[in-house]
């Protein structure tokens, strides 16, 4: 089944990508407009951004040989190839049981991924080397993946069982990301729960994720025998589908959790989505961190691009610091913000919808027409706005918002 198959009901609109485009289009709308208490933009600011962009890139991938967006970039931290590292461990296994074993560890590693905060840090005890923020996270947790701590099995440790997922607790989640006082981390019974509702949703979703109670299920059920790609957006919609049960989230329509979608009075639409703007920035960060286990099996990854920006601080970020972005009463950093603040919502919204612009000028300057969003923001502009936070904030994001792990 494909999203075109899909009756356009109150969820599936909201878990459109088509849908999160067009409503943040029509918030960026009210901005030109001057309805925004909020922030006003400066297109003029776009060439500084791309200026920026472009830089970062070719001092990254000098050959220009960028790499997707994705929870892998994270597992190379310090210049070393864990990917590599886990290849090796899967010597011998056939192309389907690698990309299981691939999926697993891209699922539980993203949902562990929302904004560490600024004190945390992990030390990488093979390596010596010590990680903050994504870079921690994604190091921490490769290497409980593949000591097995996340398998139901001593003798097959590169997998993420149900079984085992459903009982992880705060304390082992701390022994893991080793968190302690003095190395506190945001949202860490949150980043927990989220994993304990994974592994119910996996038993409960045989139809998404087999019979095999893990995320690499997803490979059966959506790669048939005698197929060899998937569009994007199916991508994502399996991985809503499967995995709404899991987000905290107080929204819903029709009983059914809609994760992260949010009020705002610029939304649009005149139907039971009114005034609703879905943003799924972890389920997209997911399914672009699932382009590869897909594509290293043989798969075909179709309509990239059918996927958005992610709105969270480093892209959103790089519109603020590079002035595109501009705050028309800028908070006082005591503020903290909740996520579904309309500031915030619509801080992210402008985000997304900008960095649709955005794009096309850096493939220009990159002369790569055919550069896929997913390269863009790993050349590129998370990239940029990270580097930016650190010359302008010491790191920190532009807003202070309080996380419980789950959407940031």
């Amino acid at each position: 089944m494909t999203v075109a198959d899909v009756a356009p009901t109150p969820v599936a609109t909201l878990r459109s990508p088509k849908t999160i485009r067009e409503r943040c289009r029509n918030i960026l709308n009210a901005v030109d407009a001057a309805h925004s208490s909020h922030f006003r933009v400066d297109r003029a600011r776009l060439n500084v951004a791309a200026a920026r962009v472009d830089a970062v890139t070719r001092r990254r991938y000098p050959d220009l040989n960028i790499p997707y967006h994705s929870r892998w970039r994270h597992f190379q931290a310090g210049g070393i190839d864990r990917t590599a590292e886990l290849d090796r461990a899967l010597a011998g296994c056939d192309s389907a049981a690698c990309a299981r074993a691939r999926i697993d560890l891209a699922v539980v590693s993203v949902l562990l991924d929302a904004g560490a905060g600024p004190a945390w840090r992990y030390v990488e005890r093979e390596t010596g080397m010590r990680y903050t923020r994504s870079e921690g996270l994604g190091v921490a947790s490769f290497r409980a993946f593949v000591a097995g701590a996340f398998s139901a099995r001593r003798d097959d440790p590169l997998r993420a069982d149900a079984s085992v997922l459903s009982r992880i607790d705060a304390a082992t989640l701390a022994r893991l990301l080793q968190v302690e006082a003095s190395n506190p981390i945001v949202g860490l019974e949150g980043r927990a729960a989220l994993l304990r509702r994974l592994g119910a949703a996996l038993v409960a979703r045989e139809e998404v994720f087999d019979d095999l109670a893990r995320p690499g299920g997803l490979f059966e059920t959506l790669i048939p025998d005698d197929e060899n790609e998937i569009a994007a957006a199916d991508l994502l919609h399996a991985l809503q589908d499967g995995l709404s049960s899991i987000w905290p989230s107080g929204n819903a329509i029709e009983g059914i959790p809609l994760g992260d979608v949010w009020r705002h009075p610029y939304a649009g639409a005149n139907d039971r989505t009114a005034g609703w703007v879905p943003f799924h920035k972890l389920s997209q960060w997911l399914a672009y961190s699932l382009f590869e286990p897909f594509e290293w099996a043989g798969v075909t990854i179709v309509g990239r691009d059918q996927l958005t920006a992610l709105p969270e601080y480093r892209n959103g970020g790089l519109l603020l610091d590079t002035g595109v972005l501009q705050p028309m009463n800028p908070p006082d950093s005591s503020t903290t913000f909740e996520v579904g603040d309309e500031l915030v919502v619509e801080w992210r919204a402008l985000t997304v919808a900008l960095i649709d612009e955005l794009a096309p000028i850096v493939r220009a300057r990159l002369d790569a027409a055919e550069l896929p969003l997913a390269c863009i923001l790993e050349g590129g502009t998370w990239a940029a706005g990270r580097e930016l936070a650190q010359e302008s904030r010491g790191g920190n994001p532009p807003f202070s918002i309080r996380s419980d792990g789950t959407v940031f």
